[in-house]
């Protein structure tokens, strides 16, 4: 990923490919269904990848997650505070409104006012103190400090028209509050297709549950999609999913269950493609200093580090990866998966040690242990209630007594978002491609205010942690930066502030016909499947 002072300005190579002179259609198998087409309401990964067929963001990622233009044909900093994103001329949204800065200034606006949000996306505008337009192709944001992971932030914030909402004036950005803005479309207005997007598709039908169907924008600005409709249907369950390939009735599957990888593979008719994740599954535990759900003692005993450092020593990663992922994982010691950037090699996944578990448990002053209730969705994660039914296992087996209470993924966070768990099990896919995407949501101290801790559910807090990735986003050198957001990994895991599991090796099986190439963000996005040459 680009995350020096300048970012790239160079196009593409083959962004304006035309597009072939046969289309199809395209159907697509979800093996989970977005909870909104909103590019604003919900910072999930199924969310995510739906939101960028309709709508596009200032700065885009490539399957490296590499920052590449997107409505921003280039950027730059003119200094350590200010911004510069020169917009693209030739971008209009789907009913042929072209777009401005205007229509910039007001989806930044509407990020902080999207209602009841599961998990927000203010985290990714907490930097940006002001906002100028000097036409209607250049945008300027002010930051109060140095912050050079501004591009990087502006790739994950999807642009809607200024005309959506009800404008009665110039805009004006503030952090309060923007003004010039009285109202913005709702979370259900975009479900239902009534705000356009610029993307390269064109919203045609939402059922929840049954299907979302897009077709394709002739007048998208950049390569156009080899398919004229794309059906997206969530198929939730794994045995299903995979029979609806073999049947023919999708075109293209997104995690194929490991237990059926090698049979796809042997199939003539199918290619399997498959790549290591952004995301880490991770075990949250609710480190506070007093009575938390699930633990029936008057005090909490994870607030004590021996007994989270026991936990983790009492799973044994590489077992998991094997009989449950089927090599499918990579097993973690920290909460960013191996080659992104800020990454510590020096941090390496805890070994499966039960009897330091068990003294470490001891030492705490539980050598009879106690019992836990771990949560867990048991549909929005490769294998995740198996995932959970081991650890509950392997922490039982050290003293610890474990119930799962496994759920649907709705269920789970809504159940998590009222902190009703005292250890989850949970995933985090980097959407920035870096470190400080995990560091500033998982493990920071909850400041909503600064944008720190907006998926920190456990209480979790430590100071030294904070101030490290605080130093980190605003030092403008790279290497110096980098070194800064390893030091903050370290910090979380000397206490073991969060219990990462593994990193996710994502597969994706689809006709002979078709290709892929495996995203780290794990998107599955139409406009990358194409017929095979």
């Amino acid at each position: 990923m680009q995350h020096g002072l300048i970012a790239t300005t160079a196009l593409v190579t083959g962004l304006l490919v035309a597009a072939p002179a046969s289309a199809a259609d395209l159907k697509i198998g979800l093996a989970a269904e977005p909870s909104a087409l909103d590019p604003h309401y919900h910072n999930l990964i199924p969310n995510n990848s739906m939101f960028t067929h309709l709508f596009d963001s200032l700065v885009e990622q490539d399957a490296n997650q590499h920052l590449i233009p997107g409505l921003a044909s280039s950027w730059k900093a003119i200094d350590p505070l200010t911004w510069e994103f020169k917009l693209r001329k030739d971008a209009a949204f789907h009913d042929g409104t072209p777009f401005t800065a205007k229509d910039a200034v007001f989806s930044l606006c509407r990020v902080p006012k999207v209602p009841n949000s599961p998990s927000a996306f203010t985290i990714y505008m907490k930097a940006v103190a002001a906002v100028e337009t000097p036409d209607d192709h250049t945008l300027i944001l002010k930051t109060a400090t140095p912050y050079p992971m501004l591009p990087t932030d502006m790739s994950t914030l999807g642009i809607l028209p200024a005309k959506s909402g009800k404008v009665a004036g110039p805009i004006v950005f503030k952090k309060t509050g923007c003004e010039g803005i009285e109202a913005y479309p709702s979370t259900e207005d975009i479900n239902a297709g009534k705000v356009p997007g610029t993307g390269p598709f064109v919203f045609k039908e939402f059922v929840k549950g049954d299907r979302i169907v897009f077709t394709r924008n002739p007048n998208f600005w950049g390569a156009k999609s080899a398919w004229d409709t794309v059906t997206f249907k969530p198929i939730p369950a794994d045995g299903p999913r995979v029979a609806a390939l073999l049947a023919g009735d999708v075109d293209f599957i997104e995690n194929p269950p490991s237990q059926d990888l090698p049979k796809l593979r042997k199939d003539a008719k199918l290619r399997v493609v498959d790549g290591l994740s952004n995301r880490t599954i991770y075990v949250a535990l609710d480190s506070a200093d007093a009575p938390t759900p699930g633990i029936k003692l008057p005090k909490n005993p994870l607030h004590d580090a021996r007994v989270r450092k026991a936990l983790s020593l009492a799973i044994d990663r590489k077992a998991i990866r094997a009989k449950i992922m089927g090599g499918q994982s990579e097993p973690a010691g920290q909460i960013i998966s191996t080659g992104l950037y800020g990454y510590n090699p020096a941090l390496k996944p805890d070994s499966f040690d039960p009897k330091g578990a068990k003294k470490l448990l001891a030492e705490a002053g539980y050598p009879n242990g106690f019992e836990i209730v771990l949560g867990s969705p048991n549909d929005r994660y490769m294998n995740d209630e198996k995932i959970a039914q081991a650890i509950a296992q392997y922490w039982t087996r050290a003293g610890v007594k474990t119930r799962v209470d496994a759920t649907t993924k709705s269920v789970f966070f809504s159940r998590r978002g009222k902190r009703e768990f005292s250890a989850y099990l949970a995933g985090w896919g980097a959407g920035t491609g870096e470190a400080s995407s995990p560091l500033k949501s998982l493990v920071a101290c909850r400041k909503p205010e600064i944008g720190y801790g907006t998926t920190n559910y456990t209480n979790y807090c430590n100071p030294k942690l904070d101030a490290t990735l605080t130093e980190a986003l605003a030092t403008i050198d790279d290497k110096k930066r980098e070194g800064l957001l390893q030091q903050a990994l370290a910090e979380a895991q000397s206490d073991t502030g969060i219990v990462p599991i593994h990193y996710e090796k994502t597969p994706w099986a689809m006709k002979k016909s078709l290709t892929y190439t495996p995203r780290v963000d794990q998107y599955t996005v139409a406009m990358e499947v194409k017929p095979a040459k």
